[in-house]
């Protein structure tokens, strides 16, 4: 298992089977936490699908989780 802290919430292929766990601090200096794993496991679906995703290998928002994965969270 690996940490990172970034500047925004991030789901990149490249971190796929690694089991890392990611904090980043957004807009409003609310840090939060999540398992990149847990989340992709859980819409692995949603996430092929987006074009963004197809096209540069990650899907980024830099305000919050999404609130699709929201109950996702480590509090």
């Amino acid at each position: 298992m690996s940490t990172l802290t970034t500047k925004r919430f991030v789901i990149r292929k490249s971190l796929i089977g690694n089991n890392t766990i990611i904090t980043f601090t957004n807009k409003k200096n609310d840090t939060i936490t999540y398992n990149h794993d847990d989340i992709y496991s859980e819409f692995q679906e949603r996430f092929e699908t987006m074009e963004c995703f197809q096209k540069y290998g990650n899907y980024t928002n830099s305000n919050n989780i999404p609130a699709f994965a929201r109950h996702l969270q480590i509090k």
